[in-house]
């Protein structure tokens, strides 16, 4: 009997997971991975003068090193000339964080997360996680098709944030967001053309858990995703014009929802 469309296309995305793997770079980066017990490591590419700045890592790792001449490093590995990898690079899984529900309900840190709705830049990406770690949050949750993936330049740009900070890529962002409302979350949604302030926003919600979201630049949210949220706030500035992108929007957000 032939298998039905969609259970050929769920095994084939089940397949291409299981293979996927990411290159991180840098010593931060690769440091911060090799000592993260959660991490599945599979190839380590070093110079020498980068494993013996990471001597401790890599025996807290448990993975033999290639060691490669700085001259010859790019021929080693996947990653684009121009990244500033210092010598370092690291072939993992990525990570596996678990559900909506395990991390935003029972997970560590301020009853806070962030939804970012189709923010596809590393780097904005890297920058939101490191903002997340530092104010506490649970999560950051973005949808796996629309969002910046596990890369070296956002591992690079979270500074270690990423082996710490959860990111959840769900499936669908509109029904996890749903599934945040169901545990009492109240759903901010961060809109330059709100009414409300951050703040009055904020304060409406009194002290239930809260859930950030945030548009990609340009775009903004979804309307879809607008509708889900139970305010729509923005960040006042001075003067007639000014904005921030949004991963200073987030840092912004994530300090006012966890000094309120």
């Amino acid at each position: 009997m032939k298998k039905p469309a969609w259970v050929i296309e769920k095994e084939r995305q089940k397949r291409a997971a299981a293979a996927e793997t990411v290159w991180l770079f840098g010593l931060h980066a690769v440091r911060d991975a090799l000592m993260n017990p959660a991490r599945e490591r599979l190839r380590l590419v070093l110079t020498k003068n980068a494993a013996d700045k990471l001597a401790e890592a890599i025996g807290a790792g448990g993975l033999e090193p290639e060691i490669v001449d700085p001259r010859k490093f790019d021929k080693h590995v996947p990653i684009a000339t121009d990244s500033v990898h210092q010598g370092a690079a690291l072939e993992v899984k990525p990570l596996n964080w678990g559900s909506v529900e395990e991390v935003c309900l029972m997970g560590q840190g301020a009853p806070l997360v962030v939804c970012l709705d189709r923010v596809t830049d590393p780097h904005n990406v890297g920058a939101i996680l490191r903002s997340a770690e530092v104010f506490g949050a649970r999560a950051v949750i973005a949808p796996a098709r629309h969002s910046a993936p596990e890369t070296g330049a956002l591992a690079k740009t979270a500074s270690g944030a990423l082996e710490r900070q959860p990111y959840l890529r769900v499936r669908n962002l509109a029904d996890a967001i749903e599934e945040l409302r169901a545990m009492g979350f109240q759903v901010i949604g961060l809109d330059g053309e709100a009414k409300m302030s951050l703040r009055d926003g904020l304060s409406a919600a009194g002290a239930a858990p809260i859930a950030l979201v945030l548009g990609a630049e340009g775009p903004g949210m979804r309307e879809k995703t607008k509708e889900l949220s139970d305010f729509l706030v923005k960040i006042p500035f001075a003067g007639e014009f000014g904005s921030l992108n949004v991963s200073n929007a987030a840092a912004v957000a994530l300090y006012a929802a966890s000094t309120r």
